[in-house]
């Protein structure tokens, strides 16, 4: 019987895919894009990126963001009742409408 995979992009092909114009690297813009502490943002994983993505169970998601930690922010988002602090680059983060 053949194992299936446990890595962390397991069941992702719909979620981490892009249209075909979308597809390659994103504009260098969104990559050194800064936010404020404070700020509310959504988590949008970049899928040719794959430094300082967050885990896939949180796309979608919109936090606000507490503070930097090296290149990454961190992200405070309620999950299923508890506070939970998530690092993420900048070209994760998109901010919330």
């Amino acid at each position: 019987m053949v194992k299936s995979s446990k890595g962390l992009r397991r069941r992702s092909r719909g979620i981490l895919s892009k249209s075909p114009r979308e597809r390659g690297m994103p504009p260098v813009a969104r990559i050194i894009r800064e936010f404020q502490e404070g700020e509310s943002v959504s988590i949008r994983i970049e899928p040719s990126i794959r430094n300082g993505a967050p885990h896939i169970r949180f796309q979608g998601r919109t936090g606000r963001i507490v503070g930097r930690q090296g290149r990454s922010y961190k992200i405070l988002i309620s999950d299923g009742g508890k506070e939970k602090v998530i690092l993420s680059e900048a070209v994760h983060l998109m901010k919330a409408k």
